[in-house]
């Protein structure tokens, strides 16, 4: 059995954060509740990984940067259409739905963090309208969470490679023509 080449791409810092964010995420659904301290807890870890990955979008490994992976909308529906149509490039990196992903989770987690934490102040202590919004955020995280797993097992069907074993281990299947890598996206600028 020949061993298929592979290249590093996710750092172990990108995966340390992906891992920590998907436990804290959990944690935090488990906690909501019956654990009011450990439920605030876990959201302070949330927000301090995404303060850590939004930090490390700019000065991370190349893959890790926003610069990679964040498209124009215009190329998110365009790479969106090929899907549909089973035409969709390998990507490396993220492609550009998953760099949109990325940025919708991000985004999402940080709202959560800051609605949390604001009901922990006076000035909004016992606000219905922000434990509303905090719900709904919560539940929008879960229907982006569900996308992004259908999205990974899609893409990992589609190209012939396990996406979440790469999470793990940082590398993935060498590029190939007609692949996008990094020296591809460096070619565009």
């Amino acid at each position: 059995m020949s061993q298929v080449p592979s290249v590093r791409v996710w750092d172990p810092a990108v995966r340390a954060f992906h891992w920590g964010l998907a436990a804290s995420i959990l944690a935090a659904w488990l906690t909501s509740d019956e654990w009011t301290s450990a439920h605030i807890w876990v959201g302070y870890l949330a927000g301090a990984l995404v303060t850590f990955r939004v930090v490390w979008g700019f000065a991370g490994s190349p893959y890790a940067r926003f610069k990679s992976f964040v498209q124009s909308p215009r190329s998110i529906a365009r790479y969106l259409a090929d899907m549909v149509t089973g035409r969709e490039r390998r990507y490396l990196g993220h492609n550009p739905a998953g760099g949109a992903m990325i940025v919708a989770l991000l985004a999402t987690v940080a709202l959560l963090g800051l609605t949390g934490w604001m009901q922990t102040l006076d000035r909004f202590w016992g606000e219905e309208w922000l434990e509303g919004l905090h719900e709904f955020l919560a539940d929008g995280l879960l229907v982006l969470i569900a996308a992004h797993i259908t999205g990974v097992l899609l893409a990992s069907w589609r190209h012939g490679e396990n996406l979440v074993f790469g999470m793990i281990s940082g590398r993935k299947r060498t590029a190939v023509s007609g692949d996008v890598s990094m020296e591809t996206i460096q070619a565009a600028e």
